[in-house]
């Protein structure tokens, strides 16, 4: 387990991995796309 310096530090690791979970994670049901990019591709195919 991670243990920080200060809130600011939290935070900013926090943004981080949202920014991961959200942008750039690779997900197998969703075709090995990242959640953004296949949410991007649906409401352009509709």
């Amino acid at each position: 387990m991670q243990t920080f310096d200060s809130f600011e530090h939290f935070k900013a690791e926090l943004i981080e991995y949202l920014d991961y979970y959200n942008n750039r994670r690779c997900k197998a049901k969703l075709k090995g796309l990242p959640p953004a990019l296949h949410r991007q591709q649906t409401l352009s195919a509709s």
